[in-house]
């Protein structure tokens, strides 16, 4: 007898608005337009007041006659970026969820792309991709959002290991346009803290309970224009030299104060989250505390960043010699 063939696992888009005319109607042909068609989108508008709901409006009617339910959420007053993601992802009832961007384009494939993935891999929680950035009219501008982020080929490769936590606990690689993710992260992951933007909250928690992948194909196009959100802006040499210069303790607390949040949460989550991860996030949070502390420029500071490098902190959870520069420069 042959074996049985697992059922294909439904499909959810969350598509977030706001006032996203000017781009809206590329990104909602190119979701109609996958190969593997998703089973619902959820739309959650939050607030637009330039033809935007008229277009969603619009779109809804056209893919019910192609067979995709359509759910508007029309918000009364605005929730903002992060909360109105966490209201669509809730709202969606597919076993897998893809975070949407009204200014993108997705590639026809993406879809089919990453739930084949999802269904061969039980394992695997979030399911991030790289993009090819484009500018406001759509022309690609020579370069991909995992070249943007100066990914590293060993980071990419201690994703594809399985080391996604220890990847992201130093800095995050996720963007939420690119992702696909089990429905049963948000059970973890909510509610979304306000403090983090939700792509690198909802990594943190996947990494944390189980595996996050990447796809190192360009399934989305990325638009960049002056309303993003959040942009990809090329830097060039010296605008990383003025980053070395521009750090300060506050940006530090504040960071350290995000990891603290993720360790209550992670202790919430008991048996789910391995010791040695929880332990890892607090010893981030020592190490952004112990750089937002350091003492004034001179000999005292450049012995506590060089034990701090010696016992590996800058190496585990910052930018190595990079962040040791920004902290012997700073002028605090």
């Amino acid at each position: 007898m042959a074996p049985a063939v697992a059922s294909p696992l439904t499909i959810s888009v969350a598509l977030c608005t706001y006032n996203g005319a000017a781009y809206l109607d590329a990104q909602l042909d190119s979701l109609l337009a996958q190969q593997r068609r998703p089973d619902e989108i959820v739309v959650a508008d939050d607030g637009s007041g330039d033809g935007t709901r008229e277009r969603l409006r619009a779109f809804r009617a056209r893919a019910a006659q192609a067979g995709v339910e359509v759910t508007l959420i029309e918000n009364a007053a605005n929730l903002g970026y992060v909360r109105n993601f966490e209201q669509a992802l809730a709202a969606a009832r597919g076993a897998l969820l893809f975070p949407c961007d009204q200014d993108d384009v997705w590639r026809a494939d993406k879809l089919a792309r990453m739930a084949v993935e999802f269904e061969r891999r039980p394992e695997l929680s979030l399911l991030h991709t790289d993009a090819r950035l484009v500018d406001a009219q759509g022309r690609p501008t020579g370069t991909t959002l995992f070249r943007a982020l100066e990914a590293r080929r060993d980071e990419l490769d201690a994703l594809h290991a399985g080391r996604g936590f220890d990847v992201l606990l130093r800095r995050n690689l996720v963007t939420g346009a690119t992702v696909g993710l089990r429905r049963e992260l948000l059970a973890a992951a909510r509610p979304f803290p306000p403090e983090l933007v939700h792509d690198e909250w909802l990594a943190l928690i996947a990494a944390a309970t189980g595996t996050v992948d990447a796809l190192e194909d360009t399934l989305i196009d990325y638009r960049q224009h002056g309303g993003n959100q959040i942009g990809m802006r090329p830097r060039g040499l010296a605008d990383k030299w003025e980053d070395l210069k521009r750090l300060r303790p506050e940006t530090l607390q504040r960071l350290a104060a995000r990891m603290a949040l993720l360790g209550e949460r992670l202790q919430r989550l008991g048996a789910a989250v391995p010791p040695a991860h929880l332990a890892r996030v607090r010893d981030k949070e020592r190490h952004l505390r112990l750089r937002a502390a350091l003492p004034p420029r001179g000999p005292a500071r450049l012995g506590v960043v060089l034990r701090e490098a010696r016992g590996g902190g800058y190496a585990r959870y910052s930018n190595g010699v990079r962040s040791m520069l920004r902290d012997l420069l700073r002028g605090d």
